[in-house]
């Protein structure tokens, strides 16, 4: 059931329980519209924790012009950092 599904199960309800003041005898309005509006509230929270849950698993991966080729690591000598880097940077469309 989707998101759009519950909130019409909830406002039908709604009106059902609410708003309809009919006597049928046999069934009882009142109780149909709050199980209406049970069912709608349980659909939209199940489907707000799938689309939540599916959220989590997609890991999307920015678009990046630059791409590190090669990355040395920084060297170390008598443990102190030494303040040399080098990066060769390829950008997409040129030749290597």
């Amino acid at each position: 059931m989707g998101i759009g599904a519950s909130i019409f199960l909830i406002a039908l309800g709604a009106i059902f329980a609410f708003a309809i003041d009919a006597n049928l005898g046999w069934l009882d309005l009142n109780v149909v519209g709050w199980v209406l509006m049970l069912v709608g509230v349980v659909g939209l929270i199940t489907t707000l924790y799938f689309w939540n849950t599916r959220r989590r698993t997609v890991v999307a991966t920015p678009v990046r012009e630059d791409r590190v080729v090669a990355d040395r690591v920084v060297p170390v000598q008598d443990d102190r950092v030494v303040r040399e880097e080098y990066r060769e940077v390829r950008r997409p469309g040129y030749p290597a």
